[in-house]
């Protein structure tokens, strides 16, 4: 009975892996085929993509539906990303927020009485429509017998099972994705799943959670801005939790906010000061802010729910940070490239110039991404260096704090497309760096103008070892060209298709040959020794094609 309890086991499993690894492919077939223009039939249009994109969103949506929990969290993330997807895709990818099939009513009874036995009787009143349901859980409203109202949230019934499954799945990706070179450069997706596993798995465990959200509301107490639903400790187990009833109105419903005459923006400000409060400050932040988990009060307040994925930042990260959001503040590039080369976000072994204007370029014009024409002109000599450079990192300690600004960043466009992170925060960064660190503030204007005196005594010194070394022919001047740097690129490049697609005629020739003999199994030696080269073929077909559209995209700044 163990035995064939076992293989059962196993057997799903495979299947469970198989269904996985099925989507992920289709889904890169689906994505590599809206990319080639010569696949449309009739030719290429905008309004063409538009319909492929809508088609090709509502099947992804269908798909993380069916696949479960942990692949409905990764949809919800991309769906908070309104400037990096098309419209069409957020769209539909939006209904993962809180549009997840529910359980039904028995299953959610079954589970509360089993996890709280006699305490059930201090619930008099639980509506049966849950009020969210999402990926780990659902919500339900309640009423306890002392009047205060609650809600409920209680885990899908036999989600350990496969959330665990998935994740190791995800762990076999990582792998896969960690063996591709130019995949893999600059990246540790090994370690980038592990800590999604390890972040996640305590998703399942509701009263982490508890503390988490008590934690959260204690850094909060003294902002009347910031409301956090209180933790009902009594009625709260493994996989129940019971909160407060904070009701609000969605953070991305944008027409009931109007109607209610509050201001986007001041409410995406609100956000963006509450943020930078629980990274630099408290070290302590919610990292799944997606619109799902945010509402605005009636009073205009920011109301945060679901404390189930948290990020912990160390001390020592807490000030590179601080130290690099500073440096942004007062735009000063150099020491925001140092600061992210000791985060380890900015790789050290490059060429910084064009990492340098790019920073100075956002730092001056207050740009993120997605950039405008106007910005990609400036960068266009540097287009190439940043693209196949790849200098920026994501350091495996640092994961969640990008995915939480990254998200929340969506969120804020959501309510206000002039939405920056940098500009909003820069007034409020700088009180909150001199209040907490008056004396840091202090040496570091210390620091700069020691810097400054230092190299002032030193430049006569070092003009005469420069005027010496230019006496005796020693002074080497190096000059990096950008545009021959890009035709040398491209002559390799077509040299290689060229050498490639010459092999490739000459091994389909012989296999024809060996074919048409009495030996035709020879045929398949060729045939055999062309195949590694096919992919290589593909591959710098690929990429002589990306470098086009940036020549392209170089060339219509010009016009």
């Amino acid at each position: 009975m163990i035995i064939l309890t076992s293989l059962k086991n196993a057997l799903r499993r495979y299947i469970r892996a198989i269904s996985i690894w099925k989507s992920v492919f289709i889904l890169i077939f689906w994505l590599w085929c809206d990319s080639q223009e010569w696949l449309y039939i009739g030719g290429f249009s905008i309004e063409k993509q538009r319909i492929r994109h809508q088609s090709r969103a509502k099947w992804l949506t269908k798909e993380l539906l069916s696949l479960g929990s942990a692949f409905i969290k990764l949809g919800q993330l991309v769906s908070a990303r309104p400037d990096v997807l098309p419209k069409n895709w957020v769209v539909e990818l939006a209904d993962l927020q809180d549009k997840v099939p529910a359980f039904s009513f028995e299953k959610v009874q079954a589970i509360i009485e089993k996890e709280l036995g006699e305490r059930c009787k201090e619930i008099i009143d639980l509506d049966e429509s849950p009020i969210a349901a999402a990926s780990i859980a659902q919500v339900h409203r309640a009423c306890l017998s002392s009047g205060r109202q609650v809600v409920l949230k209680v885990q899908r019934p036999g989600l350990e099972t496969f959330f665990k499954l998935d994740l190791d799945v995800m762990q076999k990706v990582a792998s896969l994705l960690q063996r591709n070179k130019s995949l893999s450069r600059g990246r540790d997706w090994v370690s980038i799943a592990k800590e999604c596993k390890r972040v996640l798995l305590k998703e399942l465990d509701f009263r982490v959670e508890a503390q988490y959200a008590a934690r959260f509301r204690q850094q909060f107490l003294e902002d009347p801005n910031i409301k956090v639903p209180g933790v009902i400790w009594e009625l709260s187990t493994k996989k129940i939790i019971c909160l407060d009833y904070l009701p609000g109105i969605k953070i991305n419903d944008q027409e009931a906010i109007r109607n209610s005459g509050l201001n986007s923006a001041s409410i995406a400000e609100l956000g963006a000061k509450s943020y930078l409060k629980q990274l630099i400050q408290f070290g302590f932040f919610h990292a799944d802010p997606h619109p799902g988990n945010l509402a605005v009060g009636s009073d205009g307040s920011l109301i945060f729910y679901d404390f189930g994925m948290m990020g912990m930042i160390s001390e020592s990260i807490k000030e590179k940070i601080g130290r690099m959001v500073s440096a942004a503040a007062v735009q000063d590039v150099n020491m925001l490239i140092k600061e992210l080369q000791n985060a380890k976000l900015l790789a050290k072994d490059i060429d910084l110039g064009p990492v340098r204007r790019l920073i100075r370029i956002m730092l001056k014009d207050k740009l993120t991404p997605p950039f405008s024409s106007d910005t990609i002109e400036k960068l266009s000599v540097d287009l190439y260096e940043l693209i196949y450079d790849q200098p920026f990192r994501i350091p495996v300690e640092l994961i969640f704090v990008m995915r939480a600004l990254s998200t929340f960043e969506g969120v804020g466009r959501t309510l206000d497309p002039n939405f920056n992170l940098i500009a909003i925060t820069k007034p409020y960064l700088l009180e909150l760096m001199t209040s907490n660190n008056t004396n840091d503030l202090l040496n570091e204007i210390g620091r700069q103008f020691g810097e400054l005196g230092t190299k002032a005594v030193g430049l006569p010194k070092r003009l005469d070892e420069n005027l010496e070394r230019l006496e005796q022919g020693d002074l080497q001047l190096q000059i990096r060209l950008g545009e021959s740097d890009r035709q040398l690129r491209r002559m390799i490049n077509a040299q290689q298709s060229m050498g490639q697609s010459i092999l490739l005629g000459c091994l389909g020739i012989s296999a024809a040959l060996l074919g048409s003999s009495n030996k035709a199994i020879f045929s398949l030696l060729p045939i055999i020794i062309a195949l590694p080269i096919s992919i290589k073929w593909i591959k710098l077909q690929i990429k002589i094609r990306r470098d086009e559209k940036i020549e392209r995209l170089q060339g219509k700044q010009y016009k």
